[in-house]
């Protein structure tokens, strides 16, 4: 049985090998930056742009099965698109198009988690962005870990003019007062 680890490598090998651009995000991504937890599956964000998803889709859709069976429209109106590989382990694929996503495509960089298996993974503070924006309790919790172990590297200028306009666009301010919380709360404890 594949590890999520190997699995993550087949899916960048099958990403590169057509040129696309993408980072691993959610549960990949905490290994590197936070307090490493379980994770059952993987999350990438794959920049398809407006208009191009289908393409994209009907690509991965031809080597691996979806969670759904409706898929393919599902992704199309979600814009993500929900894999499971061969051994059932989940592949949540983002269909990135924003502004936020390209640049956090452009920040990622590689990983080796372990000998010669390096992943690309989105940075810390976009990795910051992203748990804050989605906001479940599992987020809050990785939130903690990534700012213990990164709270002198982060880069709060970058977070705050990234998670401005999405915080606006959710109608959900209170997330911003619960990120400085969670900071000084740290930051007191160190």
């Amino acid at each position: 049985m594949k590890t999520l680890f190997d699995l993550a490598a087949e899916v960048q090998r099958l990403f590169e090998a057509r040129g696309w651009k993408f980072a691993f995000i959610g549960g990949v991504a905490v290994q590197r930056w936070g307090e490493p937890r379980l994770t059952v599956d993987i999350d990438i964000n794959l920049l398809t742009g407006f208009g191009e998803e289908e393409t994209f889709i009907d690509e991965l859709l031809k080597h691996y099965k979806g969670r759904r069976e409706d898929a393919r429209e599902f992704a199309l109106k979600s814009r993500v698109l929900l894999l499971q590989s061969r051994d059932g382990i989940g592949i949540d694929i983002s269909l990135g198009a924003l502004p936020f996503e390209e640049e956090l495509i452009e920040r990622a960089t590689y990983f080796e988690f372990l000998p010669g298996l390096k992943i690309l993974t989105c940075s810390a503070e976009d990795l910051v962005v992203m748990k804050a924006f989605a906001a479940r309790v599992r987020d809050w919790a990785d939130l903690e870990g990534i700012l213990i172990r990164q709270q002198n590297r982060l880069v709060w200028k970058y977070i705050i003019k990234q998670l401005t306009p999405l915080c606006a666009a959710k109608e959900a301010p209170e997330i911003f007062d619960k990120l400085q919380e969670l900071k000084e709360q740290i930051i007191q404890s160190a």
